[in-house]
């Protein structure tokens, strides 16, 4: 697997920012953003235990492929 960089929020601090990346083989996005810890927005959703829950700026939505190059998503 080889992850490709697409881009890092341009308003976090150095070090401390969402990044987006892409997982060449798959086609799948990777995502870091920030832990929801606040229980009351958790409560809103129906989250598997085998999954977990970021948030992520709206901004950054411009380095998805998708909207930076107006290429198909890949499935």
């Amino acid at each position: 697997m080889a992850l490709q960089f697409l881009g890092k929020d341009p308003d976090s601090s150095q070090d401390q920012s969402p990044t987006l990346y892409l997982d060449d083989e798959t086609g799948h996005y990777i995502i870091q953003g920030w832990k929801v810890a606040d229980a009351e927005r958790l409560a809103q959703l129906n989250v598997p235990e085998h999954e977990t829950v970021i948030e992520f700026p709206r901004r950054m939505m411009q380095f998805f492929l998708e909207v930076r190059d107006g290429a198909e998503p890949k499935d």
